[in-house]
């Protein structure tokens, strides 16, 4: 019987491989819904992967003063997107969701809803994007709310190694967060091998020192198809250094350049981290919504997959 996605992230002999998506716009009507989710997994049936990942889309202008690059628009209720995305692929689908806007109560009515009406289990909740703003409910009150909740949740966190670059506790956070109930964490997209690695490094002495199981970290890589997905990366917090930015910018092919370099990045992070014995994952995700860019992300996803795939046999060989 197959492993479900659960088990799966829970046992570190196994591989993880995920696609992230966002969901379409608001107002989409149901048949274009329809439409929009079967012609995603017609393009992903040529790929074997263990479930996708559905984002809670924010307006994160809170967070910077600079220009948001794309404008943004109010996505179809995640849970929604989810459900018909399980429904359509018969596979697990991990539902993003930004828990600063609503009161603890709506929060408990949303985690019954999510459970009776939508039938997910699999949740990554989100803190407000920055610390100004009207927020409701900080991410440790969510936590808590979930903890207490009467149904049963299988959570993740997010992490981003940029934070631990500047402020050296990322690995902190993820341990606070496995306390808090998280069992695997999904991390922003990877331009900053190094970043990753000193994360991954840390966590895993501190793990060490505390005689506790890391938890699986899934790292989630992007392809960038010239400067106004590079800008909206930046934007978004992922941390590109500056050889890599002219890299892209400055190639034949912006695409095929950011996915060597993806697969690059990928090599440094297992030939840093075999030793670790930190379970890793993938997440293979399309930051805009153009054609190529969503062609090039199962171009990247099928060679990245092949790369992690023969690290772990070879860690079984050992």
């Amino acid at each position: 019987m197959a492993l479900s996605l659960q088990e799966k992230i829970l046992d570190s002999n196994q591989g993880v491989y995920l696609i992230g998506t966002t969901p379409p716009k608001v107002g989409t009507d149901t048949t274009k819904l329809k439409s929009i989710a079967t012609k995603l997994l017609g393009r992903l049936h040529e790929i074997e992967y263990d479930g996708v990942v559905i984002y809670d889309i924010q307006d994160e202008s809170s967070r910077t003063q600079a220009p948001r690059p794309f404008p943004f628009k109010h996505t179809v209720d995640p849970c929604e997107y989810s459900q018909l995305i399980s429904e359509l692929s018969q596979l697990d689908v991990i539902t993003y969701k930004s828990v600063a806007q609503r009161e603890a109560s709506e929060f408990n009515s949303w985690l019954d809803n999510t459970k009776a009406q939508y039938g997910l289990k699999n949740l990554v909740l989100v803190g407000s994007p920055s610390s100004t703003g009207d927020i409701k409910l900080s991410l440790p009150e969510a936590y808590a709310a979930l903890a207490e909740h009467q149904e049963e949740f299988f959570l993740g966190g997010v992490t981003i190694a940029e934070r631990h670059a500047s402020k050296r506790n990322e690995h902190e956070r993820l341990l606070e967060k496995t306390t808090q109930g998280c069992e695997f964490f999904i991390s922003q997209a990877v331009y900053n091998a190094q970043a990753t690695v000193d994360l991954i490094t840390s966590y895993a002495r501190s793990c060490k020192q505390q005689g506790l199981t890391p938890k699986r970290v899934i790292l989630t890589f992007t392809p960038c198809g010239g400067e106004k997905t590079l800008e909206f990366m930046q934007w978004l917090g992922i941390s590109v250094p500056e050889a890599t930015k002219w890299r892209i910018l400055d190639a034949d092919n912006s695409l095929s350049e950011s996915i060597r370099i993806c697969r690059e990045n990928l090599d440094q992070i297992l030939r840093s981290c075999a030793h670790l014995d930190v379970p890793l994952g993938l997440n293979i995700e399309s930051l805009t919504n153009r054609k190529e860019e969503i062609d090039a992300s199962i171009n990247l996803y099928r060679l990245l997959k092949a790369t992690m795939e023969l690290t772990l046999a070879e860690k079984q060989i050992a």
